[in-house]
């Protein structure tokens, strides 16, 4: 066996290579189950700095990567802002509470 050959899957078709996994789909309404999880995604993959750039702290993927960008969208429909987010994400808990909700 030759051990300078690789074997390398091709991409699905109708996939171009190189292309980055789409966002994943969000749910139709946010419940507090939902909300929770988004807390948990953008804790866990926060950002970064890294010699290369800014890095998911996760799993070294650009950031934001998949799940940040899902979880930040589902807090932003809960009805937090940026800020709320970004303090979420300072304290660091993935267990934390979210904020009340906004008055509609």
């Amino acid at each position: 066996m030759n051990s300078s050959s690789t074997v390398r899957p091709a991409p699905p078709t109708g996939e171009r290579p190189g292309v980055g996994l789409r966002d994943i789909p969000l749910p139709p309404y946010v419940t507090a189950e939902d909300a929770q999880f988004a807390v948990r995604a953008v804790v866990v993959h926060a950002p970064r700095r890294w010699s290369g750039g800014t890095v998911c702290r996760n799993d070294a993927s650009p950031h934001p990567c998949r799940l940040h960008r899902w979880g930040t969208r589902v807090l932003a429909l809960r009805g937090l802002r940026d800020a709320d987010i970004a303090a979420l994400i300072e304290r660091g808990d993935p267990a934390a509470a979210l904020p009340p909700r906004p008055p509609a």
